[in-house]
């Protein structure tokens, strides 16, 4: 795997793990589109790691009293008081679903579903959703009004992003915008949800790190983890602003046409 497809990886992993496009569907796609050899699923440690720091680092003030108070909340055992005591448990609540399935189903289903026309189908199908919830979403909910209940069932849908082409983020943002909670919110716990996530997809991947430098040289390796970094604080700096002024059906649009064109591209092989 050379520096510049290194390069490459981690520039759509890091925009496309944050908008609602599909990291994992541009990851299957793009090789097969170009003829590049598909990077190991190892990789994906790297490049998650870059994505895990890009959330802590951009949302370092949010993080600092999230985990304050949860962990006063622990100390205390006391679950109410503050909005960020709320948040932190909010966000453990939305992690756990995927957290067990993962524990439960391990990485290897991960490896089946990587399929450019799954991925494409996904993309299709939950760009739709996403549609939806932004056509018959209420959208007058805060992130101070979330409740347990809802970062459940948010986690509940955040399970269904095993699949390439469903987007975490996307799907995530989908069912807090039907739960009614307004766009920024949406996009805001998804976002601060997405980080216990990805840090425990990178530790319990962590096991192939060796496998990982073994076929990776070292500018390799930082190239991707850089770009993967660099381009989700990007992506996330450009969601949270895009979304105060614009709705999510240009990304709709978007993940259409790029499904169409796959399975047109596929049926003309």
């Amino acid at each position: 795997m050379s520096v510049l497809h290194s390069a490459l990886s981690g520039i759509v992993q890091g925009l496309t793990e944050f908008l609602p496009i599909s990291s994992s569907g541009h990851l299957v796609i793009l090789p097969w589109i170009f003829g590049l050899q598909t990077h190991p699923l190892a990789f994906d440690i790297i490049l998650h790691l870059g994505t895990f720091f890009a959330i802590v680092i951009y949302f370092r003030k949010e993080w600092v009293r999230i985990l304050r108070e949860g962990f006063l909340s622990i100390r205390q055992k006391n679950l109410g008081g503050s909005v960020e005591r709320k948040l932190f448990w909010c966000i453990v609540v939305a992690s756990l679903p995927i957290v067990i399935l993962g524990s439960i189903i391990g990485k290897g289903v991960e490896e089946y579903f990587r399929n450019p026309i799954l991925a494409a189908v996904m993309l299709g199908v939950f760009g739709i959703l996403l549609y939806i919830s932004e056509l018959y979403g209420r959208k007058n909910k805060s992130l101070k009004e979330i409740t347990l209940k809802a970062a459940l069932i948010i986690g509940l849908f955040q399970m269904l992003a095993i699949m390439p082409g469903v987007s975490r983020s996307g799907v995530t943002i989908s069912a807090a915008l039907v739960l009614g909670m307004n766009r920024e919110s949406s996009v805001r716990f998804s976002f601060l949800m997405g980080a216990p996530v990805i840090f425990v997809a990178a530790c319990y991947s962590i096991i192939s790190i060796g496998k990982v430098v073994g076929l990776l040289t070292w500018p390799a390796l930082l190239a991707g983890f850089t770009l993967s970094f660099l381009s989700s604080m990007i992506a996330i700096h450009f969601l949270l602003k895009f979304i105060r002024a614009h709705s999510f059906v240009p990304f709709t649009i978007y993940r259409l046409v790029l499904s169409l064109f796959i399975i047109i591209v596929f049926l003309a092989r």
